[in-house]
């Protein structure tokens, strides 16, 4: 029975597993934007090989430096457990780097040691990724063992960023002691102690570490890295008051969350949503344009204009989804502004204002599709851009799209509370130049479905009346033309503004 104990500290079942199964792909999508996943290998300072995988975005321009996530797993876990966090973190621009410990796993080693050596692979990793040009800070993200060693290492380590601690041990020889009463050893308590006694003697012989000096409690005092701490209440494994224990003498800023479940249960979605928000706020992930510049070229017809060439890609995006704010400052008014203007297209936008502040930002692209659908019979076809020297008194006429206009926006779209007069006023005074734009530079995604072309009024009882549909390519290649071309005028007169 010792024996069996024994091994249940130093050699718990390995997992034994086919990367390219059990692992993301070495290139996959995630949430419309392509990752690969980067093999390697590592060699500790005790000479054992790291098995390794580094979830990164595919392509990333060479200025730009993302933070990492390093995933440690639990005493018989392995970099598959990892996958999880992946699809949590790299969204955020957080890449993701996960390993077997030594004797875990696929890496060299025959034995674990909760924690003890695990920190000296966990260094080697650091040490890895600091060479690293393209990774800037570091978080350690941890579970069971993993919470341990990712807490030793930071107690010697306070350039890591933040730590994620999920059921962490406070000291090893308390948890032994525990497990003896939940799995029920009908033993004296001398001659349980004995047997620890006996099991330290053989653990520092075989695993070289004493299970005696694994008191984390002792390194929490010494620690202030940022740290989020997570428990499952049912846990009869590591029981929460370990987390408690460890929580209270942590120096560092800190927070605990409780959940449902138990040691090996699936954490529920309030706690990834946390862990997310707390690794964003600890680490900084930058905003990379270049990764949202294919999928604006892919549904917008930009003309020679383009995001990588130095568009401002937040204009675009104010452009294309400002229009909400302005459909929202049109239902809180009680009359239409006097700067929209009379074209029928635009008079089918201030008709449907109210329903615009209840759809979804798909729901706003499709609403602004049906926009831009030649209903009234004109050929948009024809809409060629004007020589130059037209462009240059067209844009003259625009409005800026500065930051001080994007404040006004804001602060008008948040009208909707107060008086109706008091907004009707202070929108017509301060913005309606703004509306005009936002209602006339109509974003138009390419989006290949089947949607009913929009009524729109034949005279001032608004009378509607129901035009025959074009053909869906014929609509969507006039749609491509007319956004083209509003959108270039536009980023335009920004630019021109700007240098200004």
């Amino acid at each position: 029975m010792i024996e069996q104990f024994i091994n249940f500290v130093i050699r718990p079942p390995r997992a034994d597993y086919n990367p390219d199964q059990y692992l993301w792909e070495s290139e996959f999508t995630l949430a419309g934007r392509k990752y690969k996943r980067q093999d390697l290998e590592l060699l500790n300072g005790r000479g054992y090989v790291l098995k390794c995988s580094h979830y990164i975005p595919a392509t990333l321009p060479e200025n730009y430096a993302l933070p990492c996530v390093i995933y440690c797993h639990g005493n018989s876990g392995c970099r598959a457990d990892a996958n999880e966090a992946a699809v949590i973190l790299l969204p955020s621009n957080v890449t993701v780097f996960t390993l077997d410990f030594s004797g875990s796993g696929l890496s060299d080693g025959d034995y674990v040691s909760l924690g003890w050596h695990e920190k000296d692979d966990l260094k080697t990793v650091v040490s890895f990724l600091r060479d690293n040009k393209q990774i800037s800070c570091i978080g350690l993200w941890g579970r069971s063992m993993g919470a341990v060693t990712s807490l030793l290492y930071g107690a010697e380590d306070p350039s890591i960023a933040g730590l994620v601690l999920d059921s962490a041990f406070s000291n090893l020889y308390t948890l032994m002691m525990e497990l003896v009463d939940v799995y029920k050893i009908k033993l004296p308590k001398f001659t349980v102690k004995m047997a620890v006694q006996y099991m330290r003697r053989v653990i520092q012989r075989k695993a070289k570490f004493d299970i005696m000096r694994l008191n984390v409690v002792q390194y929490a005092p010494k620690t202030f890295i940022p740290a989020l701490f997570g428990h499952a209440s049912e846990d009869v494994f590591i029981q929460p008051h370990h987390s408690d224990l460890i929580y209270k003498s942590y120096a560092g800023d800190r927070n605990i969350i409780k959940f449902d479940g138990d040691h090996n249960s699936p954490r529920p979605q309030f706690f990834y949503d946390s862990v997310s928000i707390f690794f964003y706020n600890v680490l900084h992930p930058p905003q990379i344009p270049a990764t949202f510049s294919s999928k604006l070229e892919k549904y917008y017809n930009l003309g020679d204009l383009r995001v990588a060439a130095g568009t401002d890609e937040s204009l675009l995006y104010e452009i294309i989804f400002g229009f909400r704010a302005a459909g929202n400052d049109l239902a809180s008014s009680s009359s239409a502004l006097p700067g929209i203007p009379t074209d029928p297209r635009s008079d089918s936008v201030v008709e449907l204002s109210h329903n615009i502040s209840e759809m979804s930002i798909k729901e706003d692209v499709d609403f602004l599709l049906e926009q831009c659908d030649p209903c009234d019979g004109k050929d948009v076809n024809n809409v060629n851009e004007p020589p130059l020297h037209q462009n240059e008194q067209k844009e003259e006429s625009l409005p800026s799209c500065s930051s001080s206009n994007r404040e006004s926006f804001g602060r008008c779209s948040s009208l909707g509370g107060g008086s109706a007069a008091s907004s009707s006023a202070e929108c017509t005074e301060n913005s309606s130049s703004k509306h005009q734009i936002m209602l006339k530079v109509l974003a138009t995604p390419l989006r290949r479905i089947h949607r009913r072309c929009s009524p729109k009024p034949t005279d001032k009882k608004n009378v509607v009346s129901q035009s025959k549909k074009p053909k869906r390519w014929a609509k969507l290649e006039k749609a491509e033309a007319l956004f083209g071309h509003r959108l270039r005028l536009c980023i335009r007169a920004h630019k021109r503004n700007c240098s200004a």
